[in-house]
């Protein structure tokens, strides 16, 4: 009987999605995602209770829910700990450095010629090598966490920011020489609007890396606070629920991060051809 439920939820959802994802306008974007995630949803409940998995193994979705409802106060002082101090500032620091550094680079050619392949050999750096160092440098707090996410979000956007900033063609560059303007102005009235959607990619990107590069380093030493140290804590009292259901939070919150900056992005770039949808 449980195979027929599986069976019967996925022809269904795949018969509904179809049909949604030939409607138009806003609801043909949003509902088909929508209609997909809570058809998983479904089938995870399904399969959970009708071939009897052990909790241990993999809890239902409504098992995860009520511990996120139970536990709320303790995920929300771990989304503090994680989120808003460890990843949110190394990403302000990481992103605005290698702004910084991705100017430079633009100026002078022979930064790019020395620093960009190590940059590309420091992106190769293990972070399950790098988080103990951090952690041992800075101490247990925010601060190694911050640190880690520097080191995963400095590089990729230092790479875009160079791309970004070359991406103006020579006859708009050539035009400004004849214009007389100075650096200052040819950065900011012709380099940067060319490097925006770069700019907003390597953002983009590093929402992710950034997220990831927290939760990772509280593996290695942390306060009794934080979404990677209550996963790891969680894993080893077997309460897998509560595992989940900080996935589940740290999914939404990067979700939500990642968001808030493609938002910004389509009101920066409004002008530019990927945001004419």
């Amino acid at each position: 009987m449980a195979l027929a439920e599986v069976v019967a939820v996925w022809i269904g959802g795949w018969l509904l999605n179809a049909r949604l994802a030939r409607v138009g306008g806003p609801a043909g974007r949003w509902l088909p995602p929508v209609v997909f995630g809570l058809t998983l949803l479904l089938l995870w409940e399904l399969v959970v209770r009708g071939f009897a998995v052990s909790p241990v193994l993999l809890p239902a979705p409504s098992a995860v829910l009520v511990a996120i409802l139970k536990e709320w106060r303790t995920l929300g002082r771990d989304v503090e700990q994680t989120v808003l101090r460890g990843a949110l500032s190394g990403y302000v620091i990481g992103c605005g450095a290698a702004f910084l550094v991705g100017i430079a680079v633009d100026r002078m050619p022979f930064l790019r010629a020395g620093l960009l392949p190590i940059g590309n050999f420091a992106s190769a750096l293990p972070i399950v090598g790098m988080a103990p160092i951090m952690v041992m440098w800075f101490g247990f707090d925010w601060q190694s966490k911050a640190a880690v996410v520097v080191l995963m979000v400095f590089f990729p956007m230092l790479v875009n920011t160079v791309l970004g900033l070359a991406a103006a063609e020579p006859m708009q560059r050539d035009l400004m020489r004849t214009y007389a303007a100075s650096d200052a102005q040819t950065l900011a009235k012709l380099q940067l609007p060319a490097a925006a959607p770069f700019l907003f990619n390597g953002l983009k990107i590093c929402t992710t890396l950034a997220l990831i590069g927290a939760i990772v380093a509280e593996f290695f030493g942390s306060p009794t606070v934080g979404m990677g140290f209550r996963i790891s804590t969680e894993v080893g009292r077997l309460a897998l629920d509560m595992v989940w259901a900080e996935i589940a939070v740290a999914a939404v919150v990067g979700s939500a991060f990642y968001g808030t900056v493609a938002l910004i992005e389509r009101a920066v770039t409004f002008w530019h051809p990927s945001q004419r949808v």
